[in-house]
């Protein structure tokens, strides 16, 4: 807006704002010939691998339908071995992270969050503490006093 009042009230683009040098046309026709070039060559290799995708499925199929009743069942035996491999895996360095993370509180080092963790103990230890007052508090209306009498003698 500032930019807009200064110059007249005109609405000016980004390339006419004072400091900014417009590009030399050779500059621009070189990048345009880079992306036009670039463009095509990623194309024509986009166009080559999906044609070699459609000729190895084709010479495949007959293999893949004489072998399907040994290849399903290895195929779903692979998938479920990496899976329980790569599951085992996280759960591993999820557990070596806790336990590392325990062993920095514990010694004093302060890991990332455990202030939060100090401040959700501090609210727990004052919840139970006003939820055993009111406890005890009911148990002495319940009694009518006796029980509180009984204790102190």
């Amino acid at each position: 807006m500032a930019d807009y009042m200064q110059h007249g009230g005109q609405h000016m683009t980004s390339s006419q704002y004072p400091g900014q040098q417009q590009q030399p046309r050779a500059h621009q026709v070189i990048k345009a010939a880079t992306a036009i070039t670039a463009g095509g060559s990623l194309l024509v290799l986009s166009a080559l691998t999906l044609a070699g995708t459609v000729i190895a499925l084709t010479i495949a199929t007959p293999l893949l339908v004489i072998f399907s009743p040994v290849l399903v069942p290895a195929a779903i035996t692979v998938v479920l071995l990496i899976c329980g491999f790569l599951s085992s895996g996280g759960f591993g360095v999820a557990a070596l992270s806790v336990l590392a993370w325990i062993y920095r509180y514990m010694t004093g080092h302060h890991p990332p969050g455990s202030d939060q963790l100090e401040q959700a103990r501090m609210k727990l230890s004052g919840k139970t503490r006003d939820a055993r007052e009111k406890g005890e508090h009911f148990v002495q209306q319940a009694t009518g006093g006796t029980h509180a009498t009984q204790q102190s003698s």
